[in-house]
């Protein structure tokens, strides 16, 4: 009786022994350590409201405190302000250092009504500010709160 099924060739063994060392490598650097990306933090909720203040759920003085280099993800809610510049923006969200009101690079925000989302990293340890840099009311003055960086 013959068989139906003809024995291996050289070039099939080959490709099998290459197939079973890809599939092996692939195998193995999934248990290999990763390079450690930013850590993310959970969503912060902020509220840029139309009384010209900043407003974070279950806090009566809202403050942010983060680490130094997670990325730290911003979802602010801006509602109708008195009023507004003229690229529509009604709220601003800038991050200045405490001791000396510098501003820090990357952190200037400007807010049209509705929801947006923001990523950054953040900046190195410290104390800082989050003010306002829309002149949405008279009341704009008021519109800060305390943002803190631990190491």
């Amino acid at each position: 009786m013959l068989s139906r099924y003809k024995p291996f060739d050289n070039n099939s063994l080959a490709l099998g022994r290459i197939v079973i060392a890809a599939l092996s490598v692939a195998f193995l650097a999934s248990f290999t350590p990763q390079a450690s990306s930013p850590q993310t933090s959970p969503v912060i909720e902020v509220l840029a409201d139309h009384d010209s203040r900043f407003k974070m759920a279950g806090q009566r003085i809202p403050s942010i405190t983060v680490h130094a280099g997670e990325m730290v993800t911003l979802r602010i809610t801006a509602i109708k302000a008195k009023n507004r510049n003229r690229d529509g923006s009604i709220h601003g969200f800038a991050l200045l250092r405490a001791k000396d009101r510098s501003h820090v690079p990357g952190w200037d925000f400007l807010l049209r009504p509705g929801v947006q989302e923001i990523m950054e990293k953040a900046p190195e340890a410290g104390e800082y500010v989050v003010v306002c840099t829309v002149i949405c009311s008279d009341d704009h003055d008021g519109m800060n709160m305390k943002f803190t960086v631990l190491p």
